[in-house]
């Protein structure tokens, strides 16, 4: 009878260090890959919620004009929402697709910024917040069209060419409204008023943010703060207003804290689909 391979402890401890090392190595693939998901879901999460906030405004703009232009930034949005959720389903690999983590996510699972579900209030107050939001999103997207991610850079590039128009739009309008009468300016100015304490969300950056940058995958939302100060600067400067301090930064969004305001958007927003799961349309 043949006799057995002796066994050593070296070889005992190598096989022990392999399998050790193999389960690091697919945990850190994990939770690169739920980084990578997460950071899907902050972008389309940003712009699915502000396009269900714009179409609130569907029938009730001060103009036709004004309907219409604020119903296409909405769909612009929706559509890069789309991209982005159905990106993170696909890398998530569960079987999720946008429509299902759009209509099928408690309130704790958006990654959205604090921003975009403020209330509309009055029409300058829609005006500060889209201008705040795609000053910023114009920034984002030209640099994420270097994202190593290929499906981020395409996404980001179709986006930048929308952004670019909504950024511009809005501008107009707090020119307008800020150099208007006594009135429109007053409003203007309480409408900025509203959104100031969410502006530093938008540049704060945490662990899953910087391991994706160190990849190239995400950008450094740091970085680009001070054109955003520039843009902001020469808005306000044309519209005759001043830019005051800052008040303390609120923030939250992007870990699932979220204002009273985004459990009511989606009450309306999932309505439907959550009391027909088994609908196709």
């Amino acid at each position: 009878m043949p006799s057995l391979p002796t066994i050593q402890p070296d070889d005992i401890r190598a096989a022990e260090r392999a399998s050790h090392d193999g389960a690091i190595g697919d945990m850190h693939a994990a939770s690169r890959n739920e980084a990578h998901v997460d950071y899907l879901l902050r972008l389309g999460d940003d712009s699915l919620v502000l396009a269900q906030r714009l179409a609130e405004w569907c029938g009730h703009a001060p103009s036709v004009e004004v309907d219409l232009s604020l119903a296409n930034i909405g769909l612009d949005l929706i559509g890069q929402a789309t991209l982005f959720l159905n990106t993170a389903g696909e890398v998530e690999g569960k079987g999720r697709d946008g429509d299902r983590l759009a209509f099928h996510r408690d309130v704790l699972a958006f990654r959205n910024c604090l921003l975009v579900e403020q209330p509309n209030g009055d029409f300058a107050q829609t005006m500060a917040r889209q201008f705040l939001f795609s000053t910023y999103s114009l920034l984002l997207f030209e640099a994420l069209t270097r994202s190593s991610d290929a499906r981020i850079a395409e996404i980001a590039a179709k986006a930048v060419k929308e952004v670019t128009y909504h950024a511009e739009l809005s501008a107009d309008w707090v020119v307008r409204l800020g150099d208007g009468t006594e009135e429109s300016r007053a409003r203007m100015i309480a409408g900025f008023d509203w959104h100031w304490r969410f502006v530093d969300e938008l540049f704060a950056m945490d662990e899953i943010e910087r391991g994706l940058v160190a990849q190239g995958i995400a950008v450094d939302r740091t970085a680009l703060r001070p054109a955003f100060d520039a843009a902001l600067a020469k808005t306000f400067a044309e519209a005759g207003m001043e830019i005051p301090p800052l008040p303390y930064a609120i923030r939250g969004g992007r870990v699932g804290h979220h204002s009273e305001h985004l459990g009511h958007l989606l009450a309306t927003m999932q309505y439907l689909p959550r009391s027909y799961p088994d609908a196709v349309w």
